[in-house]
């Protein structure tokens, strides 16, 4: 009989759904999560937050209630656009697990990963354990070759500069026990791409472990993915910054 990996109880999943698209995303991750929590015996919440979005997130939250419990499913909205980082800090308010795993809710994340990181977790006693798309089988579908110079070209500038200890930096599908996220959030300052990279660099400046899976990101199923040269100057001058004050 196969043995199946035993999950931390309370394990929080919190999608990170981005304004005017993140209708599509929800309801697909949360039917593809909820099989991996259910089939194992273990309690687990998601919890939504949307900024202000136009386009029926709430109401497709309100609907993912009504099927699976507001003890599952937790809506946590905001009145507008207010930045990655606070979302986080909005989120972990209402957590109640030990561990939270953050994901894109737009079906660039799948699912399927997410009882590797656990098992991953588990095996070395993580603090984190990060996806990466440039180790292993990882990689990235939907990108154009400009587009995967850039990530490569941006990705080995980091590892150079930064020396973080982790092969992917810009990712955020990670699993954080919660006290190293809230630890983590009050240091880190950055916004915007760097804040992936932030977090990274400081997990390693105070000591934590991090251990990584390789993962399949999908760009953007449903929406439009832009990177033009304002991010790009962004995330150059904020890794200049990290490389000067780490």
């Amino acid at each position: 009989m196969e043995k199946r990996e035993a999950l931390p109880q309370r394990a929080v999943l919190f999608p990170d759904v981005p304004p005017h698209w993140g209708f599509y995303g929800i309801p697909q991750d949360a039917l593809g999560i909820r099989p991996i929590y259910s089939s194992r015996g273990n309690e687990f919440e998601i919890i939504i937050i949307d900024d202000g979005s136009p386009d029926g997130t709430q109401e497709i939250a309100q609907q993912l209630i009504k099927i699976y419990g507001s003890d599952k499913i937790l809506l946590r909205p905001r009145a507008k656009k207010l930045g990655l980082g606070t979302a986080y800090i909005h989120g972990m308010k209402h957590a109640t697990g030990n561990f939270i795993i953050i994901m894109d809710a737009d079906l660039s994340h799948h699912p399927k990963f997410i009882p590797k990181f656990i098992r991953t977790q588990k095996e070395s006693n993580f603090d984190i354990v990060s996806g990466t798309r440039y180790k292993g089988n990882g990689g990235v579908h939907g990108w154009d070759l400009k587009r995967k110079l850039i990530s490569r070209g941006a990705n080995f500038l980091t590892q150079v500069l930064l020396r973080p200890g982790a092969s992917d930096l810009t990712g955020s599908f990670r699993l954080y026990r919660k006290e190293v996220l809230q630890k983590l959030m009050e240091k880190c300052v950055s916004k915007g791409y760097v804040f992936q990279m932030e977090m990274i660099v400081r997990a390693r400046q105070l000591g934590y472990s991090i251990g990584e899976v390789p993962i399949s990101f999908v760009d953007r199923v449903y929406g439009e993915s832009k990177l033009g040269g304002n991010e790009i100057v962004s995330f150059l001058k904020g890794l200049l910054t990290l490389f000067a004050t780490t």
